[in-house]
């Protein structure tokens, strides 16, 4: 049987805000959430996701970039990133239809594992580099809007259509 995507999360729910604690046990289950997760992403066209984004609170994200493929990072840790900055417009899959420009490294080197406990580090640049700093950002419980200027942030949480139900930030 075939599963469906899973729904993700959006601004105004309390977990988007919370740090998850690192996995503790790896193999079938962790596996099985990373699937869920491409599928995810996949129907959602995105270039990554956080567990966080679809309700599991633990420290893993993925990358799917068309030039890159799927990636896996469990536990990840940046451990160095360029002194080089660069501007480019960000969105997120939690915050539908709302984008704004946000400065970051454009080089990164981090340390993850996989799905399987093995350990590794990977050097990453151009939006390979982005999608890593925004997803590790959802796993501390930060989202893109939370670096903007404060008033910018105002604007787009007021102008954000919060689904009933659900308490905005």
């Amino acid at each position: 049987m075939k599963r469906k995507p899973r729904k993700i999360i959006i601004l105004g729910d309390e977990r988007l805000h919370e740090k998850s604690p690192p996995v503790e046990s790896y193999g079938d289950e962790l596996g099985e959430l990373a699937e869920d997760m491409f599928r995810t992403l996949s129907a959602k066209k995105g270039l990554g996701l956080a567990a966080v984004q679809v309700g599991v609170l633990t420290r893993v994200f993925i990358t799917q970039l068309p030039e890159d493929g799927q990636r896996v990072f469990v536990n990840p840790t940046i451990i160095e990133t360029s002194e080089e900055l660069v501007e480019i417009e960000e969105g997120c899959l939690s915050v539908p239809r709302m984008y704004e420009s946000l400065r970051r490294p454009v080089r990164v080197r981090v340390q993850a594992f996989t799905v399987k406990g093995k350990p590794y580090t990977l050097e990453a640049g151009g939006m390979l580099a982005r999608v890593i700093q925004h997803e590790l950002d959802h796993l501390d419980g930060i989202l893109f809007i939370d670096r903007l200027d404060e008033a910018v942030k105002a604007r787009i949480v007021k102008s954000f259509r919060v689904p009933a139900g659900v308490r905005p930030i």
